[in-house]
């Protein structure tokens, strides 16, 4: 079968070029089959310079991507559409343009900036009937899948993982995002409560689960790692520590291709807004020196 035809929006993003690059780019050793990213839209955020911009598109336009600032001609000829926007604030206005179209949809994480934004989305693509998941790349990973192979159904976890100072919105939302991704496939859902403290390293996180579990949540600047330790009712335990030995952004592209292809869901809706309630619970308790509670979504 021929690649499906991608439409890559955002180019605001180092993912605008690390993903059409694993599907496409004939130097690429890790290279992944069955997708080909045809055309990419940019337009001006905060999160990358227009000089950071023309050096992306020079390297996309050499691999046979056509980057345009005009979303019809974009989206013109595709099969799926990639929403690569760094910048969450700019997802419900995107998600919108192409929902209106009928197409399979893969949004890189944040869901959204707000709460509030991820359930428009949630609103509109039950509307249109549009196929979608949003992920971040971690919760794919080969160490951490291979890793929770050694405990059953964890009691409690350790994650760590580095944040980001967001050019604009919430540092906690934007990069704080991948920590509780792995948090989320670690311990699955049923979480109530966040309560977050910042230090000058960056923020701590202790999440409470309905049924007496516990997760605690360390995102640091300036350390860019990721990892996991976790144990289970009957003492088992697991350190992960996630190495880059298959990159995970390749392992993304590949649930992203069999999400394209075959209409597997790669992720729960379920998990994606929980992740997102518990980074809204996150940041608000951290503005109000509180305990918040993570808002189930019907």
């Amino acid at each position: 079968m021929d690649p499906l035809k991608i439409a890559v929006i955002g180019l605001d993003t180092s993912h605008s070029v690390a993903l059409p690059k694993l599907m496409q780019d004939p130097a690429e050793k890790d290279r992944v089959e069955g997708l080909r990213a045809v055309t990419c839209l940019r337009f001006p955020t905060p999160f990358q310079s227009e000089k950071g911009q023309d050096d992306r598109q020079a390297y996309l336009e050499s691999i046979g991507v056509k980057v345009t600032r005009d979303f019809d001609e974009a989206v013109a000829d595709c099969d799926a559409i990639m929403l690569e926007i760094n910048d969450p604030a700019f997802h419900l206005e995107y998600f919108e343009k192409c929902a209106a179209l009928g197409k399979p949809v893969f949004l890189d994480k944040p869901f959204a900036d707000t709460l509030e934004n991820t359930v428009k989305i949630l609103d509109i693509a039950k509307e249109k009937n549009v196929r979608f998941f949003t992920a971040s790349s971690l919760r794919f990973d080969i160490d951490i899948v291979e890793g929770l192979q050694k405990v059953n159904t964890p009691k409690s976890a350790m994650v760590w993982g580095p944040v980001g100072r967001a050019p604009a919105g919430s540092s906690i939302v934007w990069y704080g995002v991948h920590a509780f991704e792995i948090l989320n496939r670690v311990m699955g859902r049923g979480a109530v409560t966040v309560s977050g403290t910042a230090d000058l390293n960056g923020y701590v996180f202790h999440v409470i689960y309905g049924d007496g579990r516990r997760g605690i949540v360390e995102i640091s600047r300036n350390c860019w790692s990721y990892g996991t330790a976790c144990r289970d009712a009957e003492g088992k335990a697991s350190l992960i520590q996630v190495t880059g030995r298959i990159p995970f952004y390749k392992m993304l592209v590949q649930e992203i291709v069999k999400f394209f292809t075959t209409g597997e869901q790669p992720v729960d809706i379920a998990d994606s807004i929980e992740i997102m309630a518990m980074l809204s619970a996150a940041d608000a308790s951290v503005k109000n020196g509180q305990s918040a509670p993570v808002y189930t979504l019907k």
